[in-house]
């Protein structure tokens, strides 16, 4: 199991956001289309998330649906058929939802990614994730926190749940 401590909130200004992160020595590590396909459990959040024709990551999550900086506990398996997967995974348990997003991914720090999420049917986004272990949970919480403030992300900017959860809220 890995953990992360992650905030997402809606992005205005992205523009504001990209100099805020180049002021604070952020840097871009590139920017990639994803097509996240969530499959109907009875616990967590299971998705596919596909890169590539031959890229896919299956990720099992677990996460409270706070506003705030939460802990989110996952497992992460790869395939190189992710088309086969979606396929046999949608037939065994069906698809509650698909999300596609162009995600612009920033470092900070040594282990604080930043994406910026252009959500078809949403919008754009912000991310914050810390990566962490058990005895480092409290400190990225901090970390996560000071970087909110550091980007003028407003509680009012704050993000209950997945991308996902706002699809089916609004009747994607």
């Amino acid at each position: 199991m890995m953990i992360n401590i992650e905030i997402k909130a809606r992005c205005d200004d992205i523009e504001r956001t990209e100099e805020n992160l180049n002021s604070l020595g952020a840097g871009p590590a590139g920017t990639f289309h994803q097509k996240d396909t969530y499959f109907k459990v009875d616990k967590g959040r299971l998705k596919l998330r596909e890169l590539e024709p031959d890229e896919g990551h299956l990720i099992f999550y677990t996460r409270e649906d706070v506003p705030g900086p939460k802990r989110s506990d996952y497992e992460l398996a790869f395939t190189s058929d992710p088309e086969a997967m979606r396929g046999i995974l949608s037939k065994l348990l069906g698809i509650s939802i698909e999300v596609e997003k162009t995600r612009q991914v920033w470092l900070w720090d040594d282990n604080v990614r930043v994406h910026l999420d252009e959500v078809k049917g949403l919008g754009r986004f912000i991310e914050l994730e810390a990566v962490t272990d058990e005895k480092g949970v409290d400190e990225s919480y901090q970390r996560v926190e000071t970087l909110m403030r550091a980007l003028e992300i407003g509680s009012d900017q704050l993000i209950e749940g997945s991308y996902g959860d706002l699809l089916v809220q609004k009747g994607e």
